[in-house]
């Protein structure tokens, strides 16, 4: 399917089924969540301690953390595409292991094995939406990769409630094995896939870079200004690169690329700080925290958030090209912050110390009074809302576009591996937290949400509207973060138009 209207040429659709990388992270957060609340789980795996719990859901982001540092190399040298199909088959591997076990520690190695594979996925995927995006709708390409967790968390949810009516040890095995189908059907579609045309250059494959260029751009035209003038941009900073020094790792913490990577691997590593995927991991324990019991009621429940993570997911899509990248990672963390520190204090004033049969995570819930939990879920609600509407989207997005080309895989390698260590320890660490501080657990979080507010207002320029090129030139400047979106228009608009402006003369 290599015809100029194929639909391999589709930005939308190459975009959009790439991102089945990032719903196998979403499967895997709620074929989790799903079960760690069940008896049937509890019972099988003899009621593991919170620590214990904590290690079992930890081990999938240790194995991602791997993942992620391999995939920089990887992207570099098998290319983007190859990577994703690698991640894919390991992902398949881990599945049939964890639908297979027998224990913890198999379980475990199950989810490692996923891990890396996630970690592959997670860091490749938004690099090569990236670089086959135009940079007017980028951003919106790239969000695509949290949609698709937000959708695997979702269908996974409802295969885990439908299987947990099932009256044996399946309850947890059929949604643990089904994992192994988008795995299948990611690597079967990435066959198909061009390679990223900046990855083809430079590899000194120029014709090949150009003609999937036109492809992508124009239908096959490899004459039209728009082609021509992004393709001209893309040779000349590869040229440019290669008058430097051998590259490596090392350069990635030397001026100026230091500044670009400290910024990648923070604002990942804020992502994560928000607590957003560990209130996705133990949704179960903080419903019961607020007073929320009986398994399907419970689980009911934890489906309204879920749902509200797919759809209000879709604003930050459609306009976060025209928000920009700013003001959506401000006005986010401002409000999770609010939502935060909300429901510590509700649940500090009205809860009080309790425990639950089988399950030492829970010592601290609302009892009796149904005003403050109802109180505290809708918080929670809004909290997931204001993270899928801005964080969600724009920690994927932020670094898979601020990077040169010649070190692009390795920085975001860097900046998706912080996300996955501080998935893991925060995996590891709240059910004890959740067990030992209870409520003041959420104070914690909401306090990492007011630091990553005034981190990005004076650190994290404006990237909507440029190009992938174009960022040397941004982060080397002396314009203050808060000044940028102010900047003129893009070089590349000025080029095309000259281009164009070419043509006619020559006609005339």
């Amino acid at each position: 399917m290599t015809g100029k209207n194929s639909i391999t040429n589709n930005v939308y659709f190459l975009g959009g089924f790439a991102t089945m990388g990032g719903m196998l992270f979403g499967f895997d957060i709620s074929s989790m969540s799903g079960v760690v609340g069940t008896e049937r789980y509890q019972n099988y795996f003899n009621y593991p301690s919170s620590s214990v719990q904590g290690g079992i859901v930890a081990s999938m982001a240790a194995g991602s953390f791997f993942g992620a540092l391999m995939a920089g190399t990887l992207g570099d040298m098998i290319s983007r595409k190859r990577t994703i199909m690698l991640a894919s088959l390991i992902w398949i591997v881990g599945s049939i292991i964890q639908c297979a076990t027998v224990n913890i520690p198999m379980l475990i190695v199950g989810r490692i094995i996923n891990g890396v594979a996630v970690g592959l996925a997670s860091m490749i995927v938004p690099v090569y939406q990236a670089e086959i995006a135009p940079k007017e709708i980028r951003g919106r390409i790239v969000s695509l990769q949290q949609w698709a967790i937000t959708w695997g968390i979702l269908i996974q949810y409802f295969i885990q409630y439908g299987c947990s009516f099932i009256e044996s040890n399946a309850a947890f095995r059929i949604p643990w094995g089904v994992q192994v189908v988008p795995g299948l059907i990611l690597f079967c579609g990435t066959l198909i896939f061009p390679y990223s045309p900046r990855w083809l250059a430079d590899h000194d494959r120029a014709e090949e870079a150009l003609e999937v260029l036109a492809n992508l751009r124009a239908n096959g035209n490899k004459n039209d200004p728009a082609v021509v003038a992004e393709f001209k941009e893309i040779q000349d900073a590869i040229n440019f690169d290669r008058t430097l020094a051998a590259r490596s790792y090392a350069e990635l913490f030397r001026t100026p690329n230091a500044r670009r990577v400290f910024l990648g691997i923070t604002l990942q590593s804020w992502s994560q700080l928000t607590g957003m995927n560990v209130a996705m991991y133990y949704i179960v324990f903080i419903f019961q925290g607020a007073g929320v019991t009986g398994q399907n009621t419970n689980l009911q429940a934890s489906a309204i958030q879920y749902v509200l993570n797919v759809v209000m997911t879709i604003p930050a899509i459609l306009f976060i090209d025209k928000w920009g990248r700013r003001p959506v990672l401000l006005i986010g963390s401002t409000f999770m912050a609010l939502w935060l520190f909300l429901i510590g204090g509700l649940m500090g004033k009205y809860g009080s110390a309790i425990s639950f049969d089988g399950n030492s995570t829970t010592t601290w819930a609302i009892s009796g009074n149904d005003a403050a939990s109802k109180a505290v879920i809708a918080c929670s609600y809004l909290f997931v809302c204001s993270f899928a509407i801005s964080w969600g989207p724009v920690s994927w997005t932020y670094p898979a576009e601020i990077f040169p080309l010649r070190i692009r895989s390795k920085a975001v390698s860097l900046a998706t591996a912080s996300n996955w260590m501080f998935n893991f320890v925060l995996a590891y660490a709240v059910p004890p937290a959740l067990e030992k501080i209870q409520y003041r657990t959420y104070f914690i979080f909401a306090a990492f949400c007011v630091g990553m507010t005034i981190h990005i207002f004076f650190m994290f320029p404006e990237t909507k509207g440029r190009t992938l090129e174009e960022m040397d030139e941004l982060f080397n400047s002396d314009i203050p973060a808060w000044k940028t979106r102010a900047l003129p228009a893009s070089r590349l608009d000025r080029d095309i138009e000259d281009i164009k402006a070419g043509e006619t003369d020559e006609v005339k």
